[in-house]
């Protein structure tokens, strides 16, 4: 396992990075204060990401993508992980889902959505069943050649930018031995189809600028064409498919966390108190190096799990410890952060007080620190007969 960059590897990050800088972080501020990413930011922001070739790099080439390797991938998500969610996540990187779409869903979804020409959601959660997907009531039911969709999804994120959702739905059930589970389908359904309404969803203290939804379906009938791989399979689509969301996750928490530092590193050395630079003082020295400790250790587990990733070999336990470290690592950076600063760490005029806030989620969603924890704890067990 080598993590020793190439040329090419460097031109990227260098790339990403002024990219982050230049036509990402001027905006922030504007985002914060607003709540909003006006249309004609959007649009620019995704013109100048594609000219700068970093647009839908995590999709292959064969579909007009940038077609990165996972590694490579991680370390520009590092990159544009220290920016507001809201502006970074428009230099998009479609989800991996849509790899599996065939025949006319290629041209008529992906391709498109790799060109940004599209853009997509991804609707799981639901208000009564969140980590248990299983648990869904949005429902899908056969009716010869179409399907009749209703129910509820929530907490769906930037719905107010997609031209359509990648939706899961219940569309049967199965005995097993913990008694009976749905079968789920995942469905492209394009955002004006009759019966489908996007509602507002709910204020967050994180991310402001990147809303959330919530998505009604009352009769919304939907072709069988409409299928994104095969009926009842939609858990192994989302198997196959989104494993590597959990890596972007822990990448941006990599990205915010050393901004978080090196903004805390340098007012150490800035600061003086009692006549020294205060990071001459233990308790000050010593949270730096555990905050940098950490954020190595977090690195180390993110790059590990997406250069196994590349070799084909990387477990979802593998994924599941870059999540849960890198995750809890960003809340422990941005908030010792803040500490260095003291009470004008909490001001809006530094970037801290957001970084510490919109990390916060990181450790819900796509899947919590606790389904986490299981996924590694079950991996450690089931060989051993637990």
């Amino acid at each position: 396992m080598d993590f020793g960059l190439t040329t090419e590897q460097r031109l990227i990050i260098e790339v990403t990075r002024g990219f982050t800088e230049t036509e990402l972080f001027p905006y922030e501020d504007q985002v914060e204060r607003t709540g909003l990413v006006p249309q004609e930011l959007v649009c620019q922001i995704r013109t100048r990401s594609i000219a700068a070739g970093i647009y839908a790099a995590n999709m292959p080439v064969r579909y007009g993508g940038g077609g990165l390797d996972p590694l490579t991938l991680a370390l520009v998500e590092r990159e544009l992980g220290a920016a507001s969610y809201a502006l970074q996540y428009i230099v998009a990187r479609p989800s991996n889902i849509l790899q599996a779409c065939r025949g006319e869903q290629v041209d008529r979804y992906l391709i498109p959505t790799v060109r940004g020409e599209r853009v997509e959601c991804l609707a799981m959660s639901e208000p009564d069943a969140g980590s248990d997907l299983r648990g869904m009531k949005c429902t899908a039911v056969r009716h010869g050649d179409r399907f009749v969709v209703n129910g509820t999804k929530h907490f769906i994120s930037h719905a107010d930018l997609a031209d359509y959702v990648i939706l899961f739905a219940a569309t049967g059930e199965e005995s097993t031995p913990r008694g009976p589970r749905r079968k789920i389908t995942a469905f492209l359904v394009d955002m004006d189809t009759r019966g489908f309404e996007v509602l507002p969803g709910y204020r967050a203290v994180s991310n402001r600028g990147y809303h959330n939804f919530v998505l009604s379906f009352d009769d919304c009938r939907i072709p069988e064409s409409a299928i994104l791989g095969e009926e009842h399979r939609g858990f192994e689509v989302a198997n196959e498919w989104l494993g590597s969301t959990r890596l972007q996750v822990a990448a941006v928490c990599l990205g915010r966390a050393r901004r978080a530092l090196r903004l805390a590193t340098q007012w150490a050395v800035d600061r003086t108190q009692f006549g020294r630079q205060i990071g001459k003082f233990q308790g000050v020295s010593f949270k730096l190096a555990d905050m940098q400790t950490r954020y190595d250790a977090a690195e180390l587990l993110t790059l590990q799990a997406a250069w196994k990733e590349g070799q084909g070999c990387m477990t979802d336990a593998d994924a599941a410890k870059a999540k849960v470290y890198a995750s809890e690592m960003c809340q422990f950076v941005t908030d010792q952060a803040i500490q260095i600063y003291g009470g004008m760490g909490l001001m809006d005029e530094l970037p801290l007080e957001r970084l510490w806030r919109d990390t916060r989620v990181d450790r819900i969603w796509d899947g919590t620190s606790e389904i986490q924890r299981h996924i590694i704890s079950r991996s450690m067990l089931r060989p051993l007969g637990g």
